[in-house]
């Protein structure tokens, strides 16, 4: 097959959602489909690369020229909505490349739309997060969880995410094309039950599947080389934390925590600053900002265990599967896509989200239980397995096969295939 992937953002820009475009389309190419990326342009990479077998075009948009509208120059974020200078480069890729499939990531699928009716493509769409439903993606409201999206409370909370003018714009384009990309795609894809139930995919009329991130076969081999930042790590057997240093993250709940602890190993925290990062931090913690993947994978091996309390409702966490795969545990918040990868008692251990309390006394039942840590430490070392793209990719691939199901008229169900790691 022909698959064209849409995506925001591509390597070297990287991240959660990234690296799982990048590994899916390596993923397909080596599996004999042909695959092109449609991204946003990026500095050090020209505007047609072919990196791995994957052919890669960089397309301007109108909105990206105004760089006053980002907050990260590498991260010029596209909206939802149609932009007419991107859609219009995206129809003449899409004219030469004449794609069976067409893979969109969050709002870059806007950009497709338009197009739709004139190609024969068939439309998937992976929800990395809650950017279905919520503007901000996030499904928080002022701080806290939000009871549902609503106009009045949508607009105030983007303008107060995005800024006034850019908040309010996006939270209307937000309202007005989700009823076309229910229309527009063929089939949804959720990173976890917790996105397809707040996507409100579970009630639409649109199929779906649940299909959480994958990770590399190879991704638990060790790395050729040594990377020098591996230095600054504290002697083997520290705990880790991965991710955005922000409070969504739990950040600041895992550090009055830590602080409770006596005698506990040092506290790794590896991820990009933000202004939510904490400007002091207790005794005996080190934090190294924005590490490339493979010293990340290093830095797993040689933890104790690994740390993810995030206080929003996660979507996924591939964090998880980097652990797993190198045989470590995880000690993550009980919701959402975290409470999905770990099993509790099996592969790790759940704790109450936001509660400094709860994750104390398991990081110090943890840390002084070498029977359970390596009981724990079998069970997500299996559990691994069903994480890897041999496990995962052909069921995407089902997806890109299968014939366009028939919609239900009036907002009846859909046909679901709920596919899980556990399947």
């Amino acid at each position: 097959m022909r698959v064209l992937m849409l995506a925001q953002f591509y390597p070297p820009v990287i991240g959660g959602e990234e690296r799982h475009v990048f590994s899916l389309s390596e993923a397909l190419v080596a599996r004999g489909h042909q695959v092109a990326v449609a991204t946003m342009p990026h500095p050090d990479r020209a505007p047609v690369e072919y990196l791995n077998g994957v052919t890669v075009h960089s397309l301007q948009g109108s909105m990206q020229r105004a760089s006053a509208l980002f907050s990260e120059e590498e991260r010029p974020h596209v909206p939802p909505f149609p932009d007419p200078e991107l859609t219009f480069r995206l129809s003449r890729l899409v004219s030469k490349f004449k794609p069976d499939v067409v893979h969109g990531h969050n709002w870059m699928i806007h950009q497709y739309l338009p197009l739709k009716l004139a190609n024969k493509a068939k439309l998937v769409s992976t929800l990395h997060d809650y950017s279905f439903t919520c503007s901000i993606k996030t499904l928080l409201h002022n701080g806290d969880y939000c009871s549902g999206p609503g106009v009045a409370k949508c607009l105030s909370c983007a303008g107060a995410h995005f800024g006034p003018v850019k908040g309010q714009i996006t939270a209307a384009a937000h309202f007005v094309t989700k009823p076309l990309l229910h229309r527009g795609v063929d089939n949804f894809i959720a990173v976890s039950h917790a996105v397809a139930e707040k996507s409100g995919l579970v009630d639409g009329s649109t199929p779906y599947s649940v299909i959480p991130t994958f990770i590399p076969d190879d991704l638990g081999s060790p790395p050729a080389s040594i990377d020098p930042r591996l230095r600054q790590l504290p002697p083997d057997g520290y705990l880790l934390f991965v991710g955005d240093l922000n409070r969504h993250k739990g950040v600041h709940i895992l550090l009055q925590a830590y602080a409770r602890l006596e005698q506990a190993p040092p506290l790794v925290l590896i991820g990009r600053r933000t202004p939510g990062t904490p400007d002091e931090l207790p005794p005996n913690v080190f934090l190294f900002e924005s590490w490339p993947h493979h010293a990340v994978m290093h830095a797993w091996r040689r933890c104790l265990f690994g740390l993810a309390p995030s206080t929003f409702i996660e979507p996924c966490g591939t964090i998880v599967m980097e652990a797993n795969v190198v045989g470590k545990t995880m000690i993550a918040a009980n919701h959402g896509g975290l409470a999905e990868l770990v099993e509790h008692g099996r592969s790790g251990l759940h704790v109450v989200p936001g509660d400094v309390d709860s994750l104390a006394e398991t990081m110090r039942m943890l840390i002084d239980s070498p029977d359970l840590r390596r009981r724990l430490e079998e069970g997500a070392l299996a559990r691994a397995e069903s994480f890897k793209a041999r496990s995962v990719v052909p069921k995407i691939e089902t997806i890109y096969g299968s014939p366009n199901k028939v919609r239900q008229p009036g907002g009846g169900a859909a046909r679901v295939a709920h596919v899980s790691h556990q399947s």
